[in-house]
């Protein structure tokens, strides 16, 4: 069946819903028709005042319905790939002799942001062949505080024609050269995954977490993929867990099987099922088909206006929507951009501090760490203007380490939201 999403003065894409979402939806879409008679009537909305949240028995009030942190074995859980990382440090891939090793994946860089820094309990569902390389992988995992008792671990063949691990080559790049990545990810064991695989039910009916994260990465794996991604968010809406999804387009991954239009055909359906959608300038554009008037090629300016427009249309067409949010980079040089981010939440847009000329170490992972930060704050806080800056800040500091995750503490983001600076601290 096809159901049309309105919105106001243009309808939008037509998008295929399976049996049964309406009763997934059907708080989110009384709030859409409560919000359509408001506009057509004239009638202004209540509006909640910044600074007066109320605190519920120790939670925040926010307009998301966060579980309670004693009600859920997990604060986060995480869906997708976990590779190594191969960096060359200041020098080239094609001419290294040395490389440091990190772990790295875009949705599991977002778990491990909150349990690394933000003090919160995460654990990663993923899939690795069992051998020492996949080994190494679980070990990085465990010292970054990641539960990893819902790896699924997949017999290795012994040479890796029917399964293995991902490796991922990136250099940071420096000045007028950018950052460059090679993936070697092909029939890696995540990658095989499909939907009955994993029980979900167990995990987030019996386990509990009060926050279940995704994104367009793990769902451009593979055909059988956005089958799990779909199936793991609708058992997250079933038992409560607020969803969040990074749609993180990469031409790459999707270039042998579909190209954009199989980027969009994929990602218009999961938005279905996600409360807070996150991604940047060319994600919403590649993957939602939602342009950003006054792009160039290059993307070299950004007018945050023409980011909320855009955020207003997507919001409209998909009302199950209830925050998204988008990071704001103007890339100077691969070791300086101006930064900054800005998130729609129950009505309202509110922008993170604009920090121009932003020295970068390493910029792989800066957006990763916004969202664990704007997580962290919507969680913890409650307070998506404060949740805009935690991401903001905390994606500015990851980018001053090497590696796809963040090195930074919660006293450094909280001073950089507080206004502070870079003065030596004794």
């Amino acid at each position: 069946m096809i159901k049309q999403l309105p919105g106001p003065g243009n309808p939008g894409p037509k998008i295929a819903v399976p049996p049964g979402i309406g009763k997934l939806k059907t708080n989110r879409e009384t709030n859409f028709r409560r919000n359509k008679r408001a506009a057509r009537d004239n009638v202004p909305l209540p509006r909640r005042t910044p600074g007066k949240l109320k605190q519920h028995r120790g939670v925040p009030f926010t307009m998301l319905k966060i579980k309670s942190a004693d009600s859920c074995k997990y604060d986060i859980l995480s869906l997708g790939e976990i590779m190594l990382r191969f960096d060359p440090g200041p020098g080239r891939i094609h001419t290294a002799r040395q490389f440091n090793v990190w772990e790295g994946g875009g949705e599991y860089n977002v778990a491990r942001g909150l349990r690394r820094c933000f003090g919160l309990r995460a654990g990663a569902i993923t899939a690795l062949a069992d051998n020492p390389v996949g080994r190494l992988v679980e070990d990085f995992m465990l010292q970054g505080g990641v539960d990893v008792s819902l790896i699924k671990w997949v017999p290795y063949d012994g040479v890796g024609r029917q399964v293995r691990n991902g490796l991922n080559f990136t250099e940071r790049g420096y000045g007028i050269r950018g950052a460059v990545g090679c993936s070697d990810r092909g029939n890696t064991a995540v990658s095989q995954l499909k939907a009955g695989d994993i029980d979900f039910d167990m995990i987030f009916g019996k386990l509990g977490s009060r926050w279940f994260h995704t994104g367009g990465i793990f769902a451009a794996l593979s055909d059988t993929t956005p089958g799990v991604v779909i199936e793991a968010l609708k058992a997250a809406k079933k038992y409560g867990t607020v969803t969040s999804y990074d749609l993180n387009y990469r031409p790459s991954l999707w270039k042998a099987i579909g190209g954009k239009e199989r980027a969009r055909e994929v990602n218009r359906e999961i938005a279905q099922y996600v409360d807070v959608m996150i991604g940047n300038e060319e994600d919403f554009t590649a993957c939602l088909g939602f342009e950003v008037e006054g792009l160039d090629a290059n993307i070299s300016a950004i007018d945050p206006a023409n980011f909320r427009k855009m955020i207003e249309r997507a919001v409209s067409v998909y009302p199950n929507f209830q925050a998204a949010a988008t990071t704001l980079r103007t890339v100077r040089t691969a070791t300086v951009n101006d930064w900054s981010a800005i998130v729609w939440s129950d009505g309202k847009f509110y922008q993170a501090k604009q920090r121009d000329g932003l020295e970068i170490f390493d910029r792989v992972g800066g957006g990763d760490s916004f969202a664990s930060g704007l997580i962290y704050g919507f969680m913890e806080k409650g307070d998506p203007a404060l949740a805009v800056e935690y991401g903001a800040a905390h994606g500015a500091l990851a980018m001053t380490t090497p590696g796809d995750t963040s090195m930074a503490r919660l006293a450094e983001v909280e001073k950089l939201v507080g206004g502070g600076g870079a003065r030596v601290d004794r």
